[in-house]
């Protein structure tokens, strides 16, 4: 028998911080030594941080990886260390990982599959290293090999799969089988989405079992650079069994997981397989490196409790929005959210996202940990409870018009008390009525209901948006804007009004599963917090913008559609891209009880989509929390002028 001790750790960077990252990975390494590992695997790209867009074709930025990583080097000392950094070779960028050991860089293994769909651009800024091909590199004045290597010392072998290159059908992987590879390290940043995780496990444990190999997957964590939130899944696998994984969506600054693995077993496991025929011609890059013996492991815990239950999605997001909010309130150095609250659901939900963000960095962190992670704010280290942190750090405002109503004011109320918040009332009326004065002294006639409703719903909703934003500029506080991925798709949003805010915390998730979240937080609530039985003031409401008069009996559904046929037509249309009859071919077997009223749905989807690209551009950044977003910077680019489907709107009848 041959164990050895591989680790993999989750680091929370941030792009181009280069202390804090270069810190974040000394403390991994030290925590690796501690553990007795021998291997550490990091995430990808984790010097520079993986988001930092252009920045990577800047060659100060290429410049300054290389410095970082020339700092970390003497800390390898006893291990080998993977360190992903962008290179440049022969006129080209490559994303590339360096493994170290014992002070010295062993070589370079550059990514031969680059991630270039959905919130992914990398063959913007990186080169594909072509397959099977071996250069040299010189990386602080020494040449090293670069390339597609294998590497070995003690007669173990290493190889790599950087994040993509393990998502495509001719794996790396596959070709370090037939070099008889003992360890795959798999440096990844790949972005949360819901239900990924279980793609990632499988990609794991089959690559583990199939190649006949330990496998090591590093992904990042948290808010990296503001838009995609990573879930830090780390795990260790070997011949198709999870020896180790950690948890999602820590608030710590890293987490490391290790795990012994036989080396021998994995490999006559392999061996005893009729179809694996060895290449007899493998020519790794041998380093000097003693693998310490190590004791078979007496199992590790694996998982997370509340991944058991019912309501992961549900779960999944109350975590990923808290986390990614957490990171961009210090990362951004704000000191505090400031929630337009309504009393509708999604003021509602937001407020209630930024409330978890604490309770879940308290119950982690402690107290403590939560005042050293935002000591840029000012006062925060006298704050003693989760309650005191709430009261300084969220604040929320309801703001009335003549047409708001005594529920809406009494649910904004309720969400802001059970939340903790600072909460405050406006009443805006007297900004309306001078904006319309405004307007009909120059116009010379009254503005009517019959002849402006648009105009006269959008000033209400505008007019709300200087004093939110002086609320936020008074208390230097982060301006969260409440719009939805469903109103998104159809523009039902006042610009510089409801979607007035620095950052859109919801802008990616759906208006039907935001109701249903609702539900879920108000009878059981997230696993290890309580549920929030106050929120039946907004559940029992029928979602409306509550901009005309109270006589119209205005709704959301009623002005759009049902939010579950807005919702279905949106996937079909803009994530599958079908046309408006096939839409409502479609929609015809799934929602046969709206009949003919499906159609005309259909009709003013597309035709509201078209005529609003122009304010999903100018949206506040969102987080991006599932592969259906529409936001135009990350993930769906559609044109702002266009023939507004008017031939495949005929087609329709």
């Amino acid at each position: 028998m041959k164990w050895i001790r591989v680790a993999a750790a989750s680091l929370n960077q941030t792009a181009l911080d280069w202390q804090r990252n270069r810190d974040n990975i000394l403390g991994a390494i030290a925590e690796a030594r501690a553990a007795g590992a021998s291997i550490l695997c990091l995430p990808e790209l984790c010097i520079t941080g993986y988001g930092c867009e252009d920045a990577f074709l800047s060659p100060g930025v290429l410049r300054t990886a290389e410095e970082v990583l020339l700092e970390i080097l003497p800390h390898t000392a006893g291990l080998c260390v993977s360190v992903g950094l962008p290179i440049f070779h022969n006129k080209a960028t490559y994303n590339a990982c360096c493994l170290l050991a014992n002070g010295k860089v062993v070589g370079l293994t550059a990514k031969r599959a680059l991630a270039g769909d959905g919130i992914h651009y990398e063959p913007r800024w990186f080169k594909p290293w072509p397959r099977g091909v071996r250069a040299t590199h010189v990386l602080g004045g020494q040449e090293v090999p670069l390339g597609d290597l294998l590497y070995e010392a003690e007669g173990v072998r290493v190889g790599f799969e950087i994040c993509e290159d393990a998502w495509i059908a001719e794996r790396p992987g596959a070709e370090l089988a037939l070099e008889a590879v003992d360890i795959i390290l798999n440096p990844s940043a790949s972005h949360f989405s819901f239900g990924k995780h279980e793609v990632r496990s499988r990609l794991v444990l089959e690559g583990s079992r199939t190649f006949g190999v330990a496998y090591v997957y590093a992904n990042l964590l948290g808010n990296e650079a503001g838009r995609a939130v990573y879930d830090g899944d780390t795990l260790i696998a070997s011949s198709g069994s999870l020896l180790a994984r950690g948890q999602r969506f820590r608030f710590a600054e890293r987490q490391l997981i290790y795990a012994n693995v036989d080396v021998e077993l994995n490999r006559s496991q392999h061996a005893r397989l009729s179809s694996y025929i060895p290449h007899a011609n493998a020519n790794p890059v041998r380093f000097e490196f003693e693998f310490p013996e190590q004791v078979p492991p007496k199992g590790v815990a694996v998982g997370d409790a509340w991944e058991q239950g019912a309501h992961v999605k549900e779960e999944e997001f109350t975590r990923a929005v808290s986390l990614a909010l957490f990171d961009y309130l210090r990362k951004s150095h704000a000191s505090g959210v400031v929630v337009s609250l309504s009393g509708g659901a999604d003021s509602a939900a937001v407020t209630l996202l930024a409330r978890f963000m604490l309770e879940f960095a308290v119950a982690e962190l402690g107290l403590a940990g939560v005042h050293e992670k935002l000591a840029h704010i000012a006062g925060i280290q006298g704050v003693g409870s989760t309650e005191a942190l709430a009261l300084q750090l969220i604040s929320t405002v309801y703001q009335s018009t003549e047409n708001s109503g005594e529920i809406t004011r009494a649910a904004a109320h309720t969400v802001a008390q059970a939340c903790g918040t600072t909460h405050l009332e406006l009443d805006v009326q007297s900004l309306v009525a001078g904006y319309v004065g405004l307007a009909e002294a120059g116009l010379h006639r009254k503005l009517t209901w019959e002849t402006d409703d648009v105009a006269l719903q959008n000033i209400q909703a505008r007019v709300r948006a200087p004093s939110v934003w002086l609320l936020a500029n008074i208390k230097q506080a982060l301006l969260l804007a409440t719009s939805n991925r469903s109103e998104a798709a159809v523009g039902y949003a006042t610009m510089d009004g409801d979607t007035a805010g620095g950052l859109s915390p919801i802008a990616g998730i759906d208006k039907a599963f935001l109701r249903q979240w609702l539900l879920w937080v108000q009878e059981r609530g997230p696993a290890s917090l309580r549920a929030f039985p106050e929120l039946a003031c907004v559940t029992a409401q029928a979602p409306t913008a509550e901009l005309r008069p109270e006589a119209q009996h205005q709704t959301d559904e009623t002005d759009l559609m049902p939010y579950p046929v807005l919702d279905a037509i949106e996937r079909a249309a803009i994530r599958d891209k079908r046309t408006p009859l096939e839409c409502y071919q479609l929609l015809s077997v799934t929602f046969p009880e709206y009949g003919a009223e499906l159609r005309d749905w259909v009709r003013r989807f597309f035709v509201l989509w078209s005529r609003n690209q122009w304010k999903r551009e100018r949206y506040a950044p969102s987080f991006h929390l599932d592969d259906e977003n529409l936001d135009p910077k990350t993930w769906c680019r559609f044109p702002i002028l266009s023939g507004g489907f008017e031939r495949e709107l005929a087609e329709l009848g």
